[in-house]
């Protein structure tokens, strides 16, 4: 049933994407990342949709913490699902990513048409300027930006240090930070295509505001992803036993 279910959920994932691919030159001709970016929520309000066919939903919890104006939303990194469901999580955000996922067929054209603020990880200090100069750049214009500081996604149980780039933004853009938490791995893990049934829990935590010296803010926002993270996975498992 799961193979069934993982083999359900790429097919219609590819045809999806495969029926939107011809829009692409009506949007490259506009040129206008604001449209671009409603399309993009289009497509991921499809990619949520297919996985609600197959099983798999989405809870959000934690709305009132949301301040007005942008935001630095910091989120904890399991599964492609953070990716895609950031379009509708945040709608307008500008995420820091890695340059390399502008390569993926059709969303990878979506992302770079956005724009979003992607990163050669090995740019060293050239890409940390540019990170800060488009992130100044989207806030100016009301956009909200997530960062994943783990860098790459992560097993549900394991904890990475977080790369010192998100303590520098923190710096740099002002902005309260929101952290996002979600336990997606339990259901569509890391590097596969494999869906478990179940529900997806986002919880965005209270805000940090700008200006802690460094130290707190990084104890602080580890301690509250994690803490978080923790907590929404033992209750998914918790509630899975109890089926």
């Amino acid at each position: 049933m799961s193979r069934l279910r993982s083999s359900l959920f790429l097919l219609l994932l590819v045809l999806w994407t495969l029926l939107l691919a011809p829009t692409i030159p009506y949007y490259a001709l506009r040129n206008e990342p604001k449209t671009t970016r409603r399309f993009s929520r289009l497509w991921a309000d499809g990619v949520l949709a297919i996985l609600r066919l197959v099983g798999v939903s989405v809870r959000i919890i934690g709305e009132e913490n949301r301040p007005a104006g942008p935001v630095l939303y910091i989120a904890n990194h399991q599964s492609t699902f953070e990716t895609i469901a950031a379009a509708r999580l945040v709608p307008d955000v500008a995420i820091v990513l890695k340059k390399e996922l502008y390569k993926i067929p059709v969303f990878g054209w979506f992302l770079k048409h956005s724009p979003m603020i992607a990163i050669d990880r090995a740019g060293g200090g050239v890409a940390a300027k540019k990170m800060f100069r488009e992130g100044r750049a989207a806030a100016e214009e009301g956009r909200s930006l997530l960062i994943f500081p783990e860098g790459t996604r992560q097993p549900v149980d394991k904890r990475a240090d977080f790369q010192r780039g998100v303590l520098l933004l923190y710096k740099a853009l002002g902005l309260p930070v929101v952290p996002m938490v979600n336990n997606a791995g339990l259901f569509w893990p890391a590097r596969s295509f494999t869906i478990h049934p179940g529900e997806i829990t986002v919880s965005l935590l209270p805000p940090i505001p700008p200006g802690l010296p460094d130290a707190e803010f990084m104890a602080r926002i580890t301690k509250a992803i994690y803490d978080e993270r923790d907590r929404l996975v033992a209750l998914a498992r918790e509630e899975a036993s109890a089926a």
